[in-house]
């Protein structure tokens, strides 16, 4: 890979939390470089652009029109990704939103719409899927490791927001909570596996009306629940397998398999989709124990040097250059459409038939790295 000319400049909207995973991860890949960070709160946007050496930074108005930037990253706040993908769309940019895609189905087809009107491309996270783990599990099943694939199990427990952010009512209001915040990493894994979704059925609740912030650094003591915090779920999918979920807020800790898909021969295990580079376990009918599968890929990264984001990024830029788009905006919004359904679900509506269709995304190629 030519590492000295830019195959894209990339413009990142948002500077919270997730930014300093992006950055590591783009200038991992060396040449699609970061030139401009913008943010409402520009003295963030300020921080990061000095601690990260990116040249330029302002508010996502001077963002959308720089000429310089080719691809725009969309991280703000959930609340906010359909507006800033709607502005840097209009400004005749390419973009890549983090999840969900919007806060809503009808908010998300209106991006994509827009997006298929300018001609300019629309992609979404979560990428995680294109890792070690995502792509050595796919690639485990594709072989017919552990046959037919019928069933599966996804569950999530709290990502103690609460302990860790400074602010964290947004985790806790519309566009929010375990469904849109942790459950598009584990659907967008189970679509990459077992193909799409084709009905859901479940229930929710909200067990703690008020949640009690307790990071030291934090700027309110106490947060408002507006949506569910523990839901469960059924899915089938198109191919018939059967997926049982469980994503909580409110759950501490748990020792149940963060996914596992079951098989006529055997069983996977496969790790916490944000840690997309730690290893799968199988088991077949005739082990007497686990053992890990070799990875297809190589790892992107050292497990010690942090959060690791870019890997879709990437995948929009190349798509620019004629190869597949494995996470197009499609498929986000079949991720985004089968979420919603888990967090609207009740047993009196019933079963909630997924009208979007989404390709199972072509294995990935992914470069070795060039660093830890």
């Amino acid at each position: 890979m030519n590492r000295s000319t830019p195959r894209a400049r990339i413009g990142v909207v948002g500077a919270g939390m997730v930014f300093d995973a992006y950055a590591r991860g783009l200038a991992w890949y060396g040449d699609l470089p970061v030139i401009r960070i913008a943010d409402i709160d520009v003295g963030r946007a300020r921080a990061k652009a000095e601690q990260h050496g990116i040249p330029a930074y302002g508010t996502p108005a001077e963002l959308y029109a720089d000429p310089d930037v080719d691809v725009v990253v969309n991280i703000t706040p959930p609340v906010a990704h359909w507006e800033v993908t709607r502005d840097a769309l209009a400004a005749g940019k390419h973009v890549y939103s983090e999840k969900p895609l919007a806060a809503t189905v009808t908010l998300a087809r209106e991006n994509l719409a827009q997006a298929k009107a300018a001609g300019r491309v629309l992609a979404g996270a979560p990428d995680t899927f294109l890792g070690t783990a995502g792509q050595t599990a796919r690639a485990a099943i594709d072989g017919g490791l552990i046959g037919t694939p019928f069933a599966a199990t996804s569950f999530v427990r709290s990502s103690k927001v609460e302990a860790k952010h400074p602010d964290p009512g947004f985790f806790f209001q519309p566009g929010g909570g375990p469904t849109l915040d942790w459950g598009p990493y584990h659907v967008a894994a189970l679509v990459n596996l077992l193909g799409p979704v084709a009905e859901v059925v479940g229930t929710s609740t909200i067990p703690s009306p008020r949640i009690t912030v307790t990071t030291p650094n934090r700027v309110v003591d106490e947060v408002e629940v507006s949506v569910p915090t523990t839901v469960a779920a059924i899915l089938r999918t198109a191919s018939g397998a059967i997926v049982s979920t469980l994503y909580s807020f409110d759950i501490w800790d748990m020792t149940l398999p963060h996914i596992e898909v079951y098989g006529t021969e055997g069983t996977l295990n496969i790790p916490d989709p944000n840690r997309h580079d730690a290893p799968v376990l199988i088991k077949r009918r005739t082990d007497t124990d686990w053992s890990e599968l070799p990875p297809v890929i190589a790892p992107t990264r050292a497990p010690e040097a942090g959060p690791f984001r870019g890997h879709g990024v990437n995948d929009l830029v190349e798509s620019l250059r004629g190869q597949p788009l494995r996470v197009p905006g499609e498929f986000a919004l079949h991720v985004l459409e089968v979420l919603e359904a888990i967090e609207q679900s009740t047993f009196a509506a019933g079963v909630r038939a997924i009208t979007s269709r989404a390709e199972r995304p072509a294995p990935a190629a992914l470069p070795q790295s060039v660093s830890a």
